[in-house]
């Protein structure tokens, strides 16, 4: 066959995720828009209720229901069942799954039978601890047997699950955004965003802004974040901190927050708020690669985060100590916030870096194309006799305004076999 009859691709790709919001979700749309466009009939496999499907659905995917908890439990064997009963009804030439939950059922239900990506998006012992988080690790330990790869978003997480005992077949792909949608806002931009967003109704218009986007829980940390805010009011006068999302924590965080903190509730879109935004921070106790830290950038905003999983590979090389402070650290983040929210030059400064290190390596289409060549590895592994040659990979094609701009970070390791 001529070398550009051959095809690799697959027809149909099916994605599963019990993750319904957040971080994971908006991987996920992004994927299926770009598998979409380039032609491939993409599939998602979720609980109803969520934006996944909703967002899915309007990115040109065909969407169906998998009913499935967050959690292990009693369900999990009927969430297996269903999902192989999908796998059997839709036919995909490539399963890929996103988080534990998927992870768990799928594998179980395929063992290896369909070519299968796995991607945690953040290990599930790193969200546990004690016997829980020893089960997971067992789990994830035998799971790999049953995934042709399983793929990181950092190279943190990888050397994570290999610390943990898991033995994969390993590929690392960064996460991206889109960032032609998320792009920097001049200051009439700026001031729409700041007058029209309700829950800065009353602020003054220059009054400094510290922004949190994320699900209130947990492993988002605005806990932290609240104990540490309150050193940050009272050495910037005038300061508000907005946090942006809804979730199992909301009651319990309205008590505990002081003056001039907001609450926002959940937002359709967060371009906006980055806009509205001095600083962005995110205090989260445990990631895969946090998306938030990189839209922020995108938009040429600086951010504070947590040194947790991913954080040093989603910064600009060389500056972790402008913007990562240690995890559970209220001290450390009251710091650093004070430092950003009290110099607009060094805000300006690192907000330019910021976005140039996006662009260059983390745009989302460039992460689909990374995923694309991972796929075709797969399936052309998967056909070929042993020792035989592997058939050319097949390419999604790169947005027009990205494909000369768009350069491999140094540090890039993505896609990479282990």
């Amino acid at each position: 066959m001529p070398r550009n009859e051959e095809k690799a691709c697959p027809a149909t790709v099916l994605h599963l995720s019990q993750p319904v919001e957040g971080g994971v979700a908006r991987v996920v749309t992004d994927l299926v828009r770009a598998q979409t466009e380039a032609g491939i009939r993409a599939v998602v496999a979720c609980p109803p209720g969520g934006v996944l499907g909703r967002d899915a659905a309007a990115a040109g995917a065909e969407v169906v229901d998998w009913p499935a908890r967050r959690e292990p439990g009693p369900g999990l064997y009927g969430e297996t069942v269903r999902a192989a009963r999908l796998v059997r009804r839709i036919g995909p030439d490539l399963v890929h799954t996103h988080s534990a939950k998927a992870g768990l059922a799928v594998r179980l239900a395929l063992r290896g039978g369909v070519p299968t990506v796995h991607q945690p998006h953040a290990w599930s012992f790193d969200a546990v601890g004690g016997a829980t988080a020893r089960l997971a690790r067992r789990w994830e330990r035998l799971g790999a047997r049953w995934a042709d790869r399983v793929l990181c978003v950092a190279e943190d997480e990888r050397l994570r699950g290999v610390r943990a005992g898991v033995r994969a077949r390993w590929a690392v792909v960064r996460n991206g955004v889109d960032v032609e949608r998320f792009r920097p806002a001049d200051e009439a931009a700026r001031a729409r965003a700041r007058a029209t967003l309700p829950a800065l109704a009353g602020v003054p218009p220059h009054a400094p802004v510290a922004v949190c986007v994320g699900r209130l829980c947990r492993q988002k940390g605005q806990d932290v974040l609240l104990r540490a805010w309150p050193a940050v009011a009272a050495r910037v006068p005038g300061a508000r901190l907005v946090l942006v999302g809804d979730g199992p924590w909301r009651r319990d965080l309205g008590a505990a927050a002081g003056d001039r903190v907001l609450f926002a509730g959940a937002a359709g879109d967060t371009a906006p708020w980055y806009a509205a935004a001095d600083a962005v921070v995110l205090p989260s106790r445990w990631e895969g690669m946090a998306l938030v830290p990189l839209e922020a950038m995108a938009c040429g905003r600086p951010v504070v985060v947590t040194s947790v999983t991913g954080a040093a590979e989603s910064l600009p090389a060389g500056r972790a100590a402008d913007f990562a402070v240690p995890p559970e650290d209220p001290a450390a983040l009251a710091r650093a916030l004070t430092a950003l929210l009290t110099d607009p030059p060094l805000r300006r400064e690192l907000g330019l870096r910021s976005r140039e290190h996006v662009v260059a390596a983390h745009d989302v289409r460039r992460t689909a194309q990374r995923i694309a060549e991972l796929y075709a590895e797969v399936l052309a592994e998967r056909a070929a006799p042993a020792g035989g040659p592997l058939t050319a990979p097949f390419h999604l094609p790169l947005h027009p305004s990205t494909h000369q701009s768009v350069l491999p970070h140094p540090d890039a390791r993505e896609c990479t076999r282990r």
